[in-house]
């Protein structure tokens, strides 16, 4: 992203602030959030509110906006890339740009359980809710449910991603849930990624809000993806995670968990969006070719 660029959308920010909103008007929303290939290609870029900034072997790779911006409007304008995934400050910003033309934008709702703080796991919505992404005429919003046993947070968590859903589907919106088993190892809340604990949490997250109508799932891909999956009849995203340290075997994963049934495609962030070798497009064609 050339420098002239950041300053435009700074000078939008404080000149005309009303521009984004006016862009979300005039956005040309998706059909569907399936592609023409029959799934989802959602780019995830939420990371950084959690002050998640990691990237592999890179502490603060995401903490650069224009260098992720330009890393954003790279992936989201390659052939089979359906939407993307962030919160308003990454999406207004790739509306101003006119990346999100056709695209699902599907805003991240509960970032206030930041990465490695003592009350993470009390995961406040302080993103996006139910009116504001109606209001900008997004497709849906996301949230992140983490079930601890031995904390006694969870519930307030599990009230509060309830009534998110709840308040979604009353929109008319898809509500995108991301639910991990967690425990805590070392000081650090670490998720459970046996097939045994992600099975568990989808029986879980499934069972939020009073319809289910609208809801989908967000998953990792663990041993076992066909037991993890019978648990449930909502449609599956898959989730990338951390960067794999061999790309290949993780994409091969992903391909053999896309051929079960209610898999529906993949919502992946930093595998994509900061390879080894930096090669946005090649591993954004690699991830559209599993679908």
């Amino acid at each position: 992203m050339r420098s002239e660029e950041l300053r435009e959308l700074t000078a939008v920010r404080i000149e005309r602030p009303e521009a984004i909103a006016e862009a979300a008007a005039a956005r040309t929303r998706p059909a569907s959030l399936l592609g023409e290939h029959g799934k989802a290609m959602i780019i995830a870029a939420d990371h950084p509110a959690r002050g998640a900034l990691r990237a592999g072997d890179r502490p603060m790779a995401m903490a650069d906006r224009a260098d992720l911006l330009d890393r954003l409007c790279t992936a989201l304008a390659r052939p089979g890339v359906t939407g993307v995934l962030g919160t308003a400050d990454i999406l207004e910003d790739l509306l101003l740009l006119g990346a999100l033309e056709g695209r699902t934008a599907i805003g991240s709702m509960n970032r206030g359980g930041l990465t490695g703080a003592a009350w993470e796991v009390d995961d406040r919505f302080t993103g996006y809710d139910a009116a504001g992404l109606k209001a900008m005429g997004f497709e849906g919003g996301k949230m992140l449910l983490r079930l601890h046993y031995s904390d006694g947070r969870t519930p307030d968590a599990l009230e509060s991603c309830a009534r998110a859903v709840d308040e979604l589907n009353a929109a008319g919106l898809t509500a995108m849930v991301e639910p991990f088993i967690a425990h805590t190892a070392d000081g650090a809340v670490k998720n459970d990624l046996s097939t045994g604990a992600v099975a568990r949490s989808v029986a879980i997250g499934s069972g939020l809000g009073r319809t289910t109508a609208r809801t989908w799932l967000k998953l990792p891909v663990v041993d076992g993806m066909e037991r993890v999956v019978a648990g449930s009849t909502l449609p599956v995203v898959l989730l990338g995670g951390e960067l794999p340290a061999d790309p290949g075997a993780a994409f091969a994963r992903w391909g053999e968990a896309l051929k079960l049934p209610t898999v529906k495609g993949l919502t992946v962030g930093r595998s994509l969006l900061y390879p080894a070798d930096d090669d946005v497009v090649g591993a954004v064609d690699t991830a559209v070719g599993l679908l």
